[in-house]
């Protein structure tokens, strides 16, 4: 599996794709305007709190205040650490309006919605998630390997003790990363008093600062995308900023010397999206049909509550039964699924509509080959197996706005519906418009402002129908185009 990070740096955004075999997978985004931020620590303030939902809105110094459920509040004992036992609280007995609060984000604002929060703190290095407020020491679930996991936590208590007779002390727990597979003792040492230090300026930020502020915000992207996406199989990490590459050789040479190699700048004349087909594999993604190779086809559609995938045949006919070209298609779109998913960043319940599959061994390793894909993928998924109306029911985790959400605004024609009211449509809404005016005003005459192509049917197909409007409400009615106005836009003047 050949795997390369590329990273596009400009003053305005900076973007970053995950490449394997020469065909993207994941793209990031962060705009100056606009950055994520998941990861960030905040000191805020309560401003309401909601009994009937178990949840408070905190001011964090953003446009929309943040949201906390009261399972992500754990109250803290006299030493600092996280307290619970039992079922959670009343979220009246763990905040009050005008409190202050520590909170840090979990996910991102998206839509209409404010920054998910929770007061379990974490900060992040290169192997390592240091959580100053609990003593628990947790490993990735990606590290599947017992022995290693066992040997990990080993490496993690005698580096902490080894620290701790030299000074060097800290209250607290851990998550082993992903990328901490097989690193040496040397390299954890590296990341422990790193955090230590960073968590005791944090300290005193938050005892000097007033609410709502921000104390701790997250690496930029491009250094995100080298702590996070960079793994020992990534072959290389191309750069199109001289800056950026410079800063990133510096960053990898103190926190991640393993990939300090494979880092390198591209100074060529095309941009580098552009050598490795990234542009056209993202304006690819905002449409909602993907197609397959053999000939199907999927039809990805995006909703508020859910996201849904149909799979369809379309020109592939096969070569044997219809059977085993359904099953084919299957085979061929769940691993295209798994790719969408990535590449759009599609979050939250996933309902997928494979072709129905009588035989229940090919319904199996269809959903195998859907697990077997998404095995690869960062966000954390579960597929439920194929329900009673042969639909595959999913959930995959969403921390950031879909690519969709990120790019694009609804339509400003069709309010985001997707379809238009045809012009015959706004025609008879025309005549029942006119019908109330008449009779609610007296006028000479009416005007009526439309579209060009409202106009002309007006003008054509239903000039009889405006004929027989003109007897009925005993006076003139006259036309006129509005060229900025959408098929959907009218008005009625009285004149």
């Amino acid at each position: 599996m050949s795997e390369e990070l590329l990273i596009n740096v400009a003053p305005m955004e900076t973007r970053v794709a995950l490449v394997e075999n020469g065909v993207l997978q994941e793209v990031y985004l962060e705009r100056s305007a606009r950055r994520g931020i998941v990861g960030n620590i905040y000191k805020g303030k309560v401003v309401r709190v909601l009994p009937g939902m178990q949840a408070a809105f905190v001011d964090i110094g953003l446009e929309r205040a943040g949201f906390i459920h009261a399972s992500d509040i754990a109250p803290l004992d006299e030493h600092g650490m996280e307290s619970r036992e039992g079922e959670v609280a009343d979220i009246r007995a763990l905040v009050r309006e005008g409190q202050s609060l520590v909170v840090q984000v979990v996910k991102d604002p998206i839509s209409s919605k404010g920054a998910r929060l929770t007061t379990h703190l974490s900060v992040s290095a290169r192997y390592l998630v240091y959580m100053p407020q609990t003593r628990h020491i947790g490993i990735s679930n990606r590290i599947e390997d017992e022995a290693e996991r066992e040997r990990l936590r080993a490496l993690v208590d005698l580096a902490a003790s080894k620290l701790a007779e030299e000074g060097h002390s800290g209250d607290g727990g851990f998550i082993l990363r992903t990328v901490a597979e097989g690193v040496s003792e040397e390299e954890l040492l590296r990341d422990i008093p790193f955090l230590y230090k960073l968590w005791k300026e944090l300290e005193q930020r938050i005892k000097v600062e007033k609410e709502p502020a921000i104390i701790y915000e997250d690496l930029p992207l491009f250094m995100r995308a080298l702590r996070d996406l960079a793994r020992p199989h990534t072959e290389k990490i191309r750069i199109d900023s001289r800056e950026a590459h410079a800063r990133a050789a510096k960053f990898t040479s103190k926190y991640a010397p393993e990939i300090a190699p494979r880092i390198e700048h591209y100074p060529g004349e095309r941009p580098l999206f552009d050598l490795y087909g990234v542009e056209e594999e993202i304006r690819k993604a905002l449409q909602n049909k993907v197609t397959l190779k053999s000939g199907g086809y999927l039809i990805v559609e995006q909703t508020e509550a859910m996201s849904t995938i149909d799979v369809n045949t379309g020109a592939f006919v096969g070569h044997r039964t219809l059977e085993e070209t359904i099953f084919k298609t299957n085979l061929e779109a769940a691993t295209a699924i798994a790719r969408q998913l990535r590449l759009r960043n599609l979050g939250g319940i996933i309902i997928i509509d494979f072709i129905d599959m009588q035989d229940p061994e090919h319904q199996r390793q269809v959903l195998r080959t859907l697990e077997k894909a998404l095995e690869r993928d960062h966000a954390k998924s579960s597929i439920t197996g194929v329900s009673e109306l042969g639909l595959v029911e999913m959930t995959r985790k969403r921390t950031r706005e879909s690519l969709g959400q990120m790019l694009c605004e609804p339509c400003s024609v069709c309010s985001g519906r997707g379809t238009l009211k045809t012009a015959e449509t706004v025609c008879y809404e025309i005549f029942r418009e006119i019908i109330r005016e008449a009779r609610a005003y007296d006028s000479d005459k009416i005007m009526v402002l439309a579209s060009q192509v409202v106009i002309d049917l007006l003008l054509d197909e239903e000039s009889a129908n405006v004929a027989d409007l003109e007897e009925f409400i005993g006076r003139p009615i006259q036309f006129q185009v509005e060229p900025i106005y959408n098929q959907e836009q009218y008005d009625i003047v009285l004149v």
